[in-house]
């Protein structure tokens, strides 16, 4: 409890000592400027901000921790020293180079004179150099034709021409950088290229400032440029985000309105197809009354009543001549079953005399 107790406050003494609020979300978003956080992240998980605190005193900006920061630098500087040796002798090697293919392509002239004997002895050493560099790096394997650089190395010229060339070799190296920095500056002032040569040489002495100079801005623009890129990222996302919340917003409400408003529209819609059936109903009822009156004058109709009464008369004397009958009927039936046998036989007497009536007529006719 003690211990728990003392690393609480001494996590309170570091981070009051960082910063409290909105300071110590900054200062841990630029500690880490590689990270995609935005600062509703930290605030979001306090306890991980409080350890990116905590981290940020022990790593640099790109998450290395001091000592192999150290171990980086050592090993940085003695890459940049031996890249520094290897650079300065391949760039001798290509001067001498382009050195030699000046000369070839500006010399048309054949003849041995001492001039021609410096490029030839100068061309001869470099392409041996060459060769012997082949050489050493192709023993590890089976060779080049059984090539050693002893070998090689006796294809050198003599002594003499190359102590006369080595001689000679610093006043020309020297004319050579010479013209490819009056080029250069030539290329970055053109406005240089008419003046004196003791003013070109003042100013050729002050270009690796100006180039340094250059360099360093350049450097500077790159390092802003990504400053501002990682800036411009993190904005976007936290623009991104707040987008993405509007279109909730958005859309919550869209819906809402969306169904308030089908609502209303549905309930005018059915007010308006109640409202045109009734129309068509009442269309109907005007037709079949138009149907009616073109069919019934006013003769016809007072013929159907004439034509109605006197049936419903006949209706009513039928009725009250079944009556009567179906009264007799049922006095008949006290006969019994004797009377029912000479009502049969009086209808079949009487069908007979109808039907001999009938021959008769017939007959006569």
């Amino acid at each position: 409890m003690q211990m728990s107790a003392m690393s609480e406050r001494a996590d309170c003494v570091f981070l009051s000592s960082l910063g409290k609020g909105d300071n110590l979300h900054q200062q841990v978003l630029s500690a880490f400027p590689l990270c995609e956080m935005t600062e509703e992240d930290l605030i979001q998980n306090p306890q991980f901000c409080k350890l990116l605190a905590t981290l940020s005193q022990h790593v640099d900006r790109t998450g290395l921790t001091q000592h192999l920061r150290r171990d980086l630098e050592k090993a940085e500087r003695e890459l940049h020293s031996q890249r520094l040796s290897w650079l300065r002798v391949e760039c001798v090697d290509r001067v001498l180079r382009e050195i030699i293919q000046e000369n070839r392509f500006s010399k048309a002239s054949s003849s041995q004179t001492a001039e021609d004997k410096f490029f030839s002895t100068l061309e001869q050493c470099v392409m041996v150099g060459q060769c012997v560099n082949q050489v050493d790096i192709s023993e590890h394997h089976s060779g080049i034709l059984g090539l050693t650089a002893e070998r090689v190395m006796r294809q050198m010229p003599s002594e003499q021409d190359i102590v006369q060339m080595k001689q000679r070799l610093p006043s020309e190296l020297l004319q050579h950088l010479k013209r490819k920095a009056v080029s250069i500056l030539t290329y970055y002032q053109p406005q240089w290229e008419n003046e004196s040569e003791g003013l070109r040489s003042v100013k050729l002495s002050k270009l690796p400032e100006l180039l340094d100079g250059e360099r360093k801005r350049a450097k500077s623009l790159t390092e802003r440029n990504r400053e501002n890129t990682t800036s411009l990222q993190r904005q976007t996302h936290a623009y991104l985000s707040e987008l993405l919340k509007c279109m909730k917003i958005l859309q919550c409400l869209l819906l809402d309105l969306r169904l308030k408003a089908q609502k209303d529209l549905d309930r005018k819609k059915i007010e308006y197809f109640e409202a045109k059936c009734e129309i068509g109903l009442q269309k109907i009822r005007a037709e079949m009354l138009e149907v009616q009156l073109d069919t019934y004058t006013r003769d016809k109709i007072a013929a159907h009543k004439k034509i109605t009464e006197k049936l419903n008369a006949e209706l009513r004397t039928s009725e009250m001549d079944k009556q009567a009958v179906e009264s007799k009927l049922a006095s008949f039936e006290i006969y019994g079953r004797d009377f029912e046998t000479l009502a049969e036989e009086y209808s079949r007497l009487q069908q007979e005399i109808a039907t001999k009536s009938w021959a008769l007529k017939e007959f006569s006719t």
